[in-house]
């Protein structure tokens, strides 16, 4: 299926400017185009986090499609943190990024991640899917919290914490898939990736 020696018919577009993705990718053995899209993120009413994880990467994908060429494929994601069924988008500052690591301390919640896959064609092709993983807290008091928030790492990121970095000393046990709750289902997505790109245009 190509998954170690991936060949590509066209560049992949990433449609993100996540560093963590753009990371990811090239962990991935592949060079990304970066073409970030500026999407309306606000979730419709009474919309969950797999629907919205997965409608913004549909809707951040179509985006980028005036920007690639035949054969050129895009990969678009979204990310989001939900407990007891509220999402927890990225926080707008520190005050928040606190409380949210208050709601979060000593509990399970879930991240999810949507991701579509479009290539360029006649017709386009699309692939899309969304992944979620159970990420269970330690217990944590105001002072570790407060420490965690100075360091300004959790205010770019949804949920307020970064597993891949200082964030992972908060985080007792996970279940599901590492790599989606820092921001892109990898196995997942180079599959769907080999599958897209050994299709016939």
């Amino acid at each position: 299926m190509g998954l170690f020696d991936l060949k590509l018919p066209g560049r992949l577009i990433l449609a993100s400017g996540s560093p963590r993705r753009v990371e990811l990718v090239r962990e991935m053995g592949i060079e990304p185009a970066v073409l970030p899209q500026d999407v309306d993120e606000t979730p419709l009413p009474d919309e969950g986090a797999r629907a919205l994880v997965t409608r913004l990467a549909q809707l951040k994908a179509t985006s980028a499609l005036a920007d690639a060429r035949e054969g050129d494929i895009i990969l678009a994601a979204d990310t989001t943190v939900a407990i007891h069924d509220k999402e927890l988008g990225k926080p707008a500052g520190e005050a928040e990024a606190r409380a949210m690591l208050a709601e979060l301390s000593g509990l399970t919640h879930e991240v999810y991640t949507g991701v579509c896959l479009i290539r360029k064609g006649n017709p386009n092709q699309k692939v899309s899917f969304s992944e979620v993983t159970e990420v269970e807290f330690y217990d944590l008091s105001e002072e570790e919290i407060a420490a965690y928030v100075a360091t300004g790492e959790p205010l770019d990121k949804a949920g307020a914490y970064g597993i891949q970095g200082l964030g992972r000393a908060l985080v007792r046990e996970i279940r599901g898939d590492y790599f989606n709750v820092v921001g892109l289902p990898v196995a997942h997505t180079l599959r769907e990736l080999a599958r897209l790109a050994e299709a016939k245009a």
